[in-house]
């Protein structure tokens, strides 16, 4: 099976199945529920966030985080990169939630690292210094990983709040998914990430390419469908963001108003 039609079984499967509540993800700022589901013989492992278990935030004050969820997933669908989980809106049994397929984490070579240096060596990219206590800092690195550049192109498109190191998922096969989008799509630049590697640097042609198919979704099916899961206002800056990376053709780069780095980072 293509990795194209497995993720659509999978998402079929979640849309259609019997959810089954197993237990809580503790570690969660808001709730977060480890279930399985089952349909039509198959069955699997997800994660459902029941709307009602959100907790306000004051500079996201439409939608849901559920929704910034899927719409995340949509885009990322769009791309054809695959970046994130397959994930649904759908009732549960807490009501309507986001239900993202649960993925099995395969260890793999580090994506991060703090080392003791100036510059990186060859094969990382620079993030920044990072206190590491008693008055030393240490630079904190990323893989030079062409998934975690595509990554960072989508979450340029999607002004990504809050990707953080335990946001990232090395899965079998060599995939690489990218969870918890639910601070998405504001319609200010909120862009808080780990993958500022790349910043300023241009875009690869394939991120061009991919950008363009973009711009021509969102004045179509994919902007239909977002506009069922974030505001009218969302959509359209989503659409400028992506019509800025094709005029600029970098990276963006921090622009100073808002902290660059997420907290905690990882």
């Amino acid at each position: 099976m293509s990795v194209t039609a497995a993720d659509a079984a999978h998402a079929e499967l979640l849309a259609r199945g019997e959810l089954s509540v197993r237990g809580r993800i503790r570690e969660a700022s808001n709730a977060a529920l480890f279930c399985t589901i089952a349909y039509d013989g198959r069955e699997a492992s997800c994660v459902y966030k029941p709307v009602a278990g959100e907790r306000p935030l004051w500079d996201f004050p439409d939608g849901t985080l559920a929704g910034r969820e899927v719409a995340a997933y949509e885009v990322s669908e769009a791309t054809g990169w695959g970046l994130v989980p397959p994930t649904v809106l759908r009732e549960g049994p807490y009501g309507e939630g986001m239900c993202q397929l649960w993925i099995d984490v395969q260890a793999e070579a580090e994506l991060l690292a703090l080392v003791d240096a100036e510059e990186p060596e060859p094969g990382w990219k620079a993030i920044g210094l990072a206190d590491v206590g008693e008055g030393r800092t240490a630079l904190l690195v990323h893989a030079d990983d062409e998934r975690l550049r595509r990554l960072a192109v989508l979450d340029a498109v999607i002004n990504n709040a809050d990707r953080k190191g335990g946001h990232l998922l090395p899965a079998p096969g060599g995939r690489l998914y990218g969870i918890d989008h639910g601070v998405t799509f504001n319609v200010e630049n909120k862009l808080r990430t780990l993958l500022w590697g790349w910043a300023g640097e241009p875009l690869t042609a394939e991120a061009v390419d991919v950008l363009k198919g973009l711009r021509e979704g969102l004045g179509g099916p994919l902007g239909a469908r977002l506009a069922a899961l974030i505001t009218p206002a969302e959509v359209e800056a989503t659409q400028a963001r992506v019509e800025k990376l094709l005029t600029t053709g970098v990276h963006p780069e921090p622009n100073g108003e808002w902290p660059a780095i997420p907290w905690p980072p990882v």
